[in-house]
């Protein structure tokens, strides 16, 4: 799975990305607003972790933008600004969680995982593109009723290029997530 986080603090943005690529995440960094959001427009992300307190640009301006603009990645908003208000803000913008700082990085990468869970859930049930099914969780797929006898990689390949149907996935956002 790829994140995009959008820190401006480097050292923090560097602890975060080592302990997300531990955890198997493939991370790209920005470490200002208007870089986040060209890299959410170039590249395909399963979350984007976003800071609130950026130099060039508020992240709720960012969200907003992001959301506006049909950016549907699941973002995660971690920021040390702990107020009810800006975490109402934060949510009711378009985060699908907030986090604040400092955290517990095992809940931190938990909180992750259950937003990308939550946001792909309907990969884990069938999926039907016109006479082809895809079933995520038995692993098999099928036309027109009859199952279509596929090798582990070949199924990872259906199943993404399915759950991202109608969207058009080049060969490299493949590449990086099968």
């Amino acid at each position: 799975m790829r994140l995009l986080i959008i820190e401006d603090y480097i050292e923090l943005s560097h602890v975060m990305k080592s302990g997300l690529e531990k955890g198997g995440f493939k991370v790209d960094v920005a470490n200002t607003g208007m870089d986040g959001e060209e890299k959410s427009f170039v590249s395909r992300y399963d979350s984007i972790l976003l800071d609130l307190n950026l130099p060039d640009k508020d992240g709720i301006e960012i969200l907003s933008f992001l959301r506006e603009n049909h950016i549907h990645t699941p973002i995660v908003i971690v920021t040390a600004r702990d107020e009810v208000y800006q975490r109402a803000l934060g949510l009711n913008s378009g985060a699908d969680d907030y986090i604040i700082k400092p955290f517990d990085f095992v809940e931190f990468e938990a909180r992750i995982q259950a937003v990308i869970r939550r946001y792909y859930g309907r990969a884990k049930n069938e999926i039907d593109i016109g006479k082809i099914k895809v079933c995520p969780q038995t692993r098999k797929a099928y036309i027109d009723g009859l199952e279509i006898i596929l090798s582990a990689k070949e199924f990872d390949i259906l199943e993404y290029l399915a759950s991202r149907s109608p969207d058009i996935v080049s060969s490299e956002d493949i590449a990086e997530h099968v």
